[in-house]
């Protein structure tokens, strides 16, 4: 495993911050411990720094992976967030969308959120802003792009997209075979 290059860890942190704003740092220094990005074949994993001295150890070819896969980088040098780094986001993000129960499944399968399934939206989110897309009872189901603002939801048809589907829980069953 390979500490993240210079440019590398921009973009990371722009892509993360696009979701929790300032509080990556809080991701970085933890009540818990320090932890870290790495990177091992175009993956980003965050990992505690206890864990990764104990792994340090072993041969390149004998680790599969190490902590938790938060994405990937693209040929193209873009950072493709996994829904593996739900756990870690849900709890600092600034922007939240609350589903219905009618519209948990279909969102689950992959489809975009229209007004009629928008439990709830955090007040003041921007239009085209990273959201965490949550049940009405706080479990996190996935994330998300405002495709409306705030205000613009309120005045919305029903039938109009609120949030752009990104990633969900369900991809956990769909896509097993690439998430690690």
């Amino acid at each position: 495993m390979k500490r993240l290059a210079e440019e590398k860890t921009k973009i990371l942190f722009e892509k993360l911050s696009k979701y929790i704003g300032p509080n990556v740092k809080l991701l970085i220094d933890r009540p818990d411990g320090t932890y870290c990005f790495r990177e091992m074949n175009s993956r980003v994993y965050y990992v505690s720094e206890k864990i990764l001295k104990l792994a340090e150890g072993l041969k390149k070819n004998e680790l599969v992976s190490l902590g938790t896969c938060f994405g990937k980088f693209t040929k193209g040098n873009k950072f493709i967030l996994h829904i593996t780094a739900l756990t870690f986001l849900a709890p600092y993000a600034q922007y939240k969308i609350w589903v219905k129960p009618s519209t948990e499944q279909q969102f689950l399968y992959g489809n975009h959120i229209t007004k009629t399934g928008l439990g709830r939206i955090t007040e003041n989110t921007p239009m085209y802003q990273g959201v965490i897309v949550m049940s009405m009872n706080d479990t996190p189901l996935g994330f998300g792009v405002a495709a409306k603002s705030t205000a613009d939801c309120k005045l919305a048809d029903p039938l109009v997209t609120v949030c752009f589907h990104q990633a969900d829980i369900g991809e956990y069953i769909r896509s097993e075979d690439t998430l690690i």
